[in-house]
């Protein structure tokens, strides 16, 4: 019987590669698929739990990757550039001693130019660019993890081999924040201390360059990757062409293989400097658009639907479909997480208004209404294919800590230890949701409305836990401290000050006024609030 090991022998370029050699065998596209999925844990009968128990199992979702076509092609690709890049470094030869020789080349003259020996190179560079939330980040990460970040060799001398180093480009850093970066990751890999020698102040980013290549070929660096690769294009000076030039010579001439992920925004960086690499599209450059509405994204989703801790499980139906790909436009993140919150309200609504709990596309639209509105412009240009406006977004990084703030809130008002509401009780613990009535609270301050929901999903973020009246003190202490920062403008020599104007009494139905009366009286804010038309249960338009 023909074995498995049989049918796929070892390439003799990588079998007689110590640093290839190591490495997990290759896989295929069945294989990659098994390694690379991670779908959170269901198990019949968790639908029954308490809800606030069930808020934390939707959590779970947080963690949601299931493999598409694109991320087998992005690992089969990985692969490749991986191992290629080790052919031309091969312990056993030459070809290796010349390159340390010509490393020690270069620190001598502090010239990345330099050189002593010919080599030739088998890297090659490879870039990623998708739009925000489209997972580019998390599959990267996900396919790294199938590989070892270090292998000791002792044969045929000792050295500490660096299979993958990956960097996050600091938002407007420079190239020489990145250099920094560098040294400190391998110190953390190796117990190093690379940051202190060659990452002080007083090396320019030169001489740091330098150093970096001359680290990453004494150990054996297999690719480095660079995340965010748009935040260089806002970094100030000349650094930007500095580094780039750099990663042309880390593959051109030190072998290492390079490979950048970013948004559109990097486009002109990757058309300008690093398309003069002469491998740079050897393995060609993968661009992730966002999932079209067609049978992948309806399996998609139809995988992800099965996880639902919901009371009364809802089928998938072609309407819940259709909105799901309207309100996200194809982004997997978006999705996913407005799976995530839509189920947290349904058992929200389940437990203030003894509700069904089920995923309605009423629910779904509501949800994305009023949850995503830091990303509502975004999904507008999207909708209207905007590709100059969509350039100018970020990432995803507010939205993923408005879900995480959202979940804390629902555990804690969901715990059994609450004591049970009364039904006039509802809309005041809705109001913590919707947010309705703070916002009308600081329209009335004279507020505009899209300043103060700004304003509100700031304050809810700093100030988690907090009810509607200490969030619209928060946000007034805010705006207190801001006007006091402001400059006072100074007065001209020989001109009397003017008098400060006297601040006339507030009306009988301003907020303020009612809140006090009510302190007075003994009474709640909230209530004399309600009783005075000033503000409305939030959750009476919720849809059905």
């Amino acid at each position: 019987m023909t074995t498995e090991d049989e049918l796929s022998p070892e390439l003799p370029e990588y079998r007689d590669n110590p640093f290839i050699s190591r490495l997990p065998p290759v896989l295929s596209a069945e294989q990659a698929l098994s390694e690379l999925i991670d779908l959170p844990f269901h198990r019949e009968g968790e639908q029954q739990y308490p809800p606030h128990l069930r808020c934390h199992c939707i959590l779970r979702l947080g963690r949601y990757f299931d493999p598409l076509e694109r991320q087998l092609q992005l690992e089969m690709r990985m692969s490749a550039l991986i191992r290629q890049g080790y052919v031309g470094r091969n312990p056993h030869t030459t070809d290796y001693l010349h390159r340390l020789h010509n490393d020690y080349e270069r620190v001598a003259r502090r010239d990345l130019d330099a050189s002593l020996y010919p080599v030739e190179s088998t890297a090659s560079g490879f870039a990623l660019i998708g739009c925000s939330g489209i997972g580019k980040s998390r599959s990267v990460e996900r396919i790294l993890r199938l590989y070892p970040q270090t292998i000791h060799h002792v044969e045929p001398f000792s050295l500490m081999q660096v299979t993958w180093l990956k960097l996050d480009c600091p938002y407007k850093g420079s190239a020489k924040q990145l250099c920094i970066g560098f040294f400190h990751e391998m110190d953390k890999i190796l117990h190093t201390r690379f940051e202190a020698r060659f990452g002080s102040s007083r090396h320019s980013v030169d001489e740091m360059v330098v150093h970096m290549a001359e680290v990453a070929d004494r150990h054996a660096l297999g690719v480095l990757v660079i995340d965010e690769i748009q935040h260089l294009v806002q970094a100030p000076g000349l650094g930007c062409n500095d580094l780039l030039n750099f990663l042309v010579t880390l593959v051109n001439k030190i072998g290492i293989p390079v490979m950048i992920v970013g948004t559109p925004t990097a486009l002109p960086l990757l058309q300008g400097a690093f398309r003069q690499a002469r491998r740079a599209s050897g393995l060609g450059s993968l661009v992730w658009e966002r999932m079209p509405n067609d049978a992948s994204w309806d399996h998609f989703v139809a995988r992800m639907w099965r996880y639902q801790w919901t009371r009364d499980p809802t089928p998938l139906t072609d309407e819940l479909r259709e909105v799901l790909y309207e309100e996200s436009q194809g982004v997997v993140d978006i999705v996913v997480k407005l799976f995530m919150l839509a189920q947290l309200h349904a058992i929200q609504l389940g437990v203030l208004r003894g509700r069904a709990e089920r995923l309605e596309a009423g629910l779904l639209r509501h949800v994305a209404r009023e949850n995503f509105r830091l990303i509502a412009p975004m999904i507008d240009a999207l909708k209207r294919n905007d590709v100059l406006r969509l350039s100018t977004f970020g990432d995803l990084v507010p939205l993923q800590d408005y879900v995480r703030q959202a979940f804390q809130n629902a555990t804690v008002r969901l715990a059994p230890s609450a004591a049970p509401l009364e039904p006039a009780e509802h809309a005041a613990a809705a109001a913590v949701d919707g947010g309705e009535a703070i916002l009308v609270a600081l329209e009335g301050l004279g507020l505009a409305r899209d300043l103060a929901e700004v304003l509100l999903t700031q304050a809810r973020l700093e100030n988690p836990g907090l009810g509607p009246l200490a969030l619209v003190a928060a946000i007034s202490e805010k705006l207190r401290e801001r006007g006091a920062e402001a400059s006072p403008t100074k007065q001209r020599p020989g001109r009397a000050r003017r008098a400060t104007p006297r601040i006339a009494p507030l009306d009988p139905d301003d907020m303020r006024t009612i809140v006090s009366a009510a302190s007075a009286a003994g009474a709640t804010a909230y209530a004399a609030l309600l009783a005075a038309g000033v503000v409305k249960p939030p959750l009476m338009d919720v849809a059905a």
